[in-house]
Parts: structure tokens; sequence; C-alpha cells
């Protein structure tokens, strides 16, 4: 766990303008993007690291989340991994949704892994992404021994992980994607999908809730589909030349029972995949201007600018 300044966190809240961090009362500077919500860092405070979530209808439900993102913490670091320091925050303004704040100790960028791989020589890159498999092979392990009670789901991309001090022999992997915690137990989904489905179009909700229980929810339980995503992402993280041996690093943490990946899995994995995100995303910005401009509300959530994919 870590201290941060609450003190701080509420009045940014309050003053935040999601669309323009850096004219808030209190300015913040964006500093990456998941495919969800925005990390952000906070003037005042250096050492920390944020992920705003604005979709609670009140307190207990935030709460509810709250619990469920420490339970989950404490089961990923039970199955062996590591994390960095961290911490939940519970802010309320009146008029708005319930929002809670997942703190984290900030890493210098080059330590962050998807970073990590344009500084380094591809035999680097190749021991990092290896690690990073053993690393996700931990919760496949925890699965095995805890189920069916307890099935941890991981979303194993290379953004997700921060390596050791500089140099390309890291010495930890820490992981640092936590603010969807996705558990099942005897095999019921303790994540409530319409929570997320709070930073989606309202018209669009129905098909995207079929579509997000059913496919990106379910993929992180399936080691075979966390290595393709693993492998797929480098073609976003613009090194595609490492998918060959990204792929055999894969198929040697795949159990003899499960069909070993190919290039093409992968390619055509990440066109669908792609697809997919381009198309939430526009349509996310879309509900942003009918939302600011039409309807003349607030729009809660920080979107990203233009990604390379």
């Amino acid at each position: 766990m870590m201290n941060i300044d609450s003190e701080l966190l509420q009045r940014f809240e309050a003053g935040l303008d999601p669309q323009r961090l850096s004219a808030s009362a209190v300015p913040a500077k964006v500093i990456g993007y998941g495919e969800i919500s925005a990390i952000f860092q906070i003037e005042g405070d250096d050492d920390t690291v944020y992920k705003r979530l604005p979709i609670f209808e009140d307190r207990p439900s935030a709460e509810s989340y709250k619990k469920m993102h420490v339970e989950y913490c404490a089961l990923l670091e039970k199955a062996g991994l590591q994390l960095p320091a961290h911490t939940t925050h519970i802010v309320e303004i009146p008029g708005r949704p319930v929002a809670v704040y997942i703190a984290q100790q900030q890493f210098a960028g080059d330590r962050l892994c998807h970073r990590r791989i344009h500084c380094i020589d591809e035999a680097g890159c190749l021991l990092l992404i290896e690690r990073v498999a053993a690393e996700i092979a931990r919760v496949w392990t925890f699965n095995a021994k805890a189920g069916p009670d307890t099935e941890l789901a991981i979303d194993g991309q290379l953004s997700n992980w921060v390596a050791g001090e500089a140099g390309s022999r890291p010495a930890q992997l820490l992981y640092i994607d936590t603010s969807t915690p996705l558990m099942r137990k005897h095999g019921v989904e303790q994540q409530n999908p319409e929570r997320l489905l709070k930073s989606a179009p309202g018209f669009l909700r129905w098909i995207i809730r079929w579509f997000f229980l059913n496919d990106v929810m379910g993929r992180y339980y399936v080691p075979r589909l966390v290595y393709t995503d693993l492998a797929a992402n480098l073609f976003k993280e613009q090194r595609p030349e490492l998918v060959p041996e990204t792929v055999a690093i894969a198929n040697r943490f795949l159990k003899d029972s499960e069909a070993p990946l190919t290039v093409k899995d992968i390619e055509r994995y990440y066109a669908e995949d792609k697809r997919i995100w381009t198309v939430f995303l526009a349509f996310r910005r879309m509900d942003r201007w009918l939302t600011t401009r039409l309807l003349r509300r607030r729009y809660e959530f920080i979107l990203p600018g233009p990604i390379k994919r």
C-alpha cells in the first residue's frame, strides 16, 4: 500500500475538466492510455500516477469495487506476481458520478516494457518477452491449484509490465494493470460489466454488453488467447519483427492439449482487435461530441488522442 494526498485528490476532482486536464483547477498531464481509461499525473504529486473511474452511481457501489480491487491485487500477489506500491481512493463531488482513483508508484518511462523494447537489442527484447510470458504462467498455475473456487484473469500486454532498472536484463517485473479486476468464483464472474459499460455510448451498450461479456472479458481467462494478445500487441507497438519469435516463446508455455499458435493466428487476431477498438473509440468520441456540444452536458471520461496501431 502507499500514502496519497487525499485533499489534493479531492481538489483535483472538484476542479477537473476531463477534456482539458492541463486547464483544470489542479492541472494534470496524461502520460498514457489504456483502451478504457487514461493514466495521468497530477501537478504537485511527482511520485504517483492515477487512473480515474467515474462510473459509480453511489458510494456503496464504489466501495464494492474498491473491495474487489484490493482482493484481486492480493490474489495476484498470492499467485506470485509483484505489484508496485498502490492504493485506491473514493472521491465524491455532489452532482457527479462517484469516482474511484487507482494510485500507483510512478516509474521512469524506459522501465515500461512497451517502451523498453525500443531501447534494447532484439535479444534483450526476446528475453524480456519470455520473462513476461513466465510471469503470466504464474496465473495459470494459481488457477490450477485454486480452481474452481477462484480463477484469475490477466491482460499480459507489454504495456502492463514494468521492468527492473536500466539494462537489458531486468531483475524483476511488476504488473501494473489492476484497474479492471477480473476473477471468477465457482465459475461466476465477480466483475459487474454494467459498470465498465458506462464508458461506452448509451445507444451502443446493448451490443457491447453482449460482445464484452462473450469476448473481451472472457479472453483473459484463456492462456492461448492471453499469449495471442501479447504477441499481437507487438504490431501496435511497431515491433512486428518480434512476432515470430514471440509466437515460439508463447508455444513453449501452452499445454500440449492446446493448439500451437502461428504467425497467421496473430495477424488475424490483431486485425480483428484493431477493428474492434478503433470502432469503439470512434463511437466514444461521437458520444463525447453529442454530450458536450448537442446536449451541453459534462462528459466524464478522458479520451485519448490519435492512437498509432
